[in-house]
C-alpha cells in the first residue's frame, strides 16, 4: 500500500480531540540509497517520535541502569514471583530482600524489551506495523509489545475513555514514549 493511502486511513482512525494536533509523516529517499527515509509523528507540529533507518536506532535509554534508576517506572512485583525465588533460594533469603531480588531480576526483563523494542523502530518497520495495525483488533494492539502498534491504538477513535483508564496500570509497564501518547489521549 502505499504511503498516502496508508496515511489517509490511519488518519481515518484517529480520535476527534487530536485531529489538527496529530500528524504522521514520511519522507523517502528513492534515488539515493546512501540516504535513509525519516518516518515520524508529530503533535502540534513537533516530532514526537522520530523513526530512522535501523542504523540510526532512537535510544531513550542507553543502559539497563538508566530504567533500573529511573523512579517514572514502577514495576509491581507478584507474591508467585517472591515465592519462586524464595523456593530457588531454598528459604535462605531474609523476607526483604526476596522482594529486591524480584524487582530487580523483573526490572532486568523489562529493560531488555524496552531496548529490543525502541531499536526496531524505522520507516520500514513503521508501514509494516501500520499495515498490520489496520487488520488487527484494537485489543492485540494495546496487549502488544511494540511500541507503534501501542501508539496506533491509543489515538484510535475506537478506544473510549472508560478503557483509557481501565489502562492505568498497564500503562506504567509501557515504554516512555507509549505513556506519553496515553497522557496526550487522556488531556485531549
Amino acid at each position: 500500500m502505499s504511503w498516502s493511502k496508508l496515511k489517509k486511513q490511519l488518519e481515518s482512525f484517529l480520535c476527534p480531540a487530536l485531529v489538527g494536533k496529530f500528524e504522521y509523516s514520511a519522507t523517502g529517499y528513492r534515488y539515493l540509497p546512501d540516504k535513509s527515509g525519516i518516518c515520524y509523528i508529530a503533535v502540534d507540529k513537533k516530532n514526537v517520535l522520530n523513526m530512522n533507518d535501523i542504523t540510526n536506532s532512537i535510544r531513550w535509554y542507553q543502559t539497563e541502569l538508566e530504567i533500573k534508576n529511573d523512579s517514572d517506572i514502577q514495576i509491581p512485583i507478584s507474591d508467585e514471583e517472591i515465592e519462586a525465588i524464595r523456593k530457588e533460594t531454598k528459604g535462605s533469603v531474609p523476607e526483604d530482600r526476596l522482594k529486591v531480588i524480584a524487582r530487580n531480576r523483573k526490572i532486568s526483563e523489562h529493560a531488555k524489551e524496552l531496548l529490543s523494542a525502541q531499536a526496531a523502530l524505522s520507516k520500514s518497520n513503521f508501514t509494516v506495523v501500520a499495515n498490520k495495525f489496520l487488520t488487527t483488533s484494537i485489543e492485540e494492539s494495546i496487549e502488544s509489545n511494540d511500541i507503534v502498534l501501542n501508539i496506533l491504538a491509543l489515538v484510535d477513535r475506537r478506544v473510549g475513555k472508560k478503557r483509557l483508564l481501565n489502562m492505568a496500570e498497564t500503562m506504567k509497564l509501557k515504554h516512555p514514549i507509549v505513556q506519553y501518547f496515553y497522557k496526550l489521549r487522556l488531556n485531549g
